[in-house]
This record gives structure tokens, sequence and C-alpha cells, in this order.
């Protein structure tokens, strides 16, 4: 019976740590977000709201919102979230290997390096 509750007690403190985490980690994408949106003329507030500001991305990327609902797709959404980062990383003057590796493979660290760099946001 101690055994059970000592277990128990595991799970929930790892539940717990877990969620506090990827908070913490939503909090760090939506401030990098924020100042990507503002710098594309978008309001930064949408990158609080998690379904809005991924059809916000598609916007900045150049594309119509509608391309957005592509992201329910299965296996369209893995090559969606691939044609974005590299339309944002094209529309904010980076090339192919910085839009893959920054915006997609590592994108808060990129968004970061967008947000609060020199990039300028041109729609191409």
């Amino acid at each position: 019976m101690v055994l059970a509750s000592i277990t128990d007690t595991a799970a929930i403190t790892s539940a717990w740590t877990g969620t506090i985490f990827a908070l913490i980690f939503y909090v760090i994408v939506v401030i990098a977000l924020w100042r990507v949106f503002s710098k594309a003329g978008y309001p930064g507030v949408l990158a609080i709201i998690p379904i809005v500001n991924m059809f916000v991305l598609v916007k900045v990327g150049g594309m119509s919102a509608w391309w957005g609902l592509l992201y329910f797709v299965p296996i369209a959404n893995f090559v969606l979230s691939i044609v974005v980062a590299i339309k944002v990383g094209r529309n904010f003057g980076h090339g192919g290997a910085f839009s893959f590796f920054l915006l997609w493979l590592f994108s808060v660290v990129g968004y970061f390096i967008i947000g609060y760099g020199s990039s300028k946001y041109v729609k191409v």
C-alpha cells in the first residue's frame, strides 16, 4: 500500500513538472512570436492565442490564411510547416538554410533572431 502511494506521488510530481516546463516554453514562444508579428505589421497580441498564431504566421509568410487549415491534416502539416518557415525567412531577408534550421528545426531560436535582430520585413 505504501509503495502505491509513493508511485502515485511521483507520477503527480512528474506531471506537474512537465506542465510547468510546457508553460514556460509556451511563454518563451509567445515572446518571440510577438516581436515577429509586430515587425510584420500584425498585432503582437495574436501570438498569445494558440491556433490564431498559427494562421498569422502563415500570413507573415505571405500566404493566404486559408493555408493554415492544412496544419490540421496529418502529413500536410509537416510539409506546410517547412514551406511557411522558408517563406517567413525569405520575407525577413534570410536564406533557405537559415529558414530550415532556425525557423523550422529550432524555431524558437530563429524567431528570437528575427524578432530582436536587425531583420526587416519585406513581403516578397
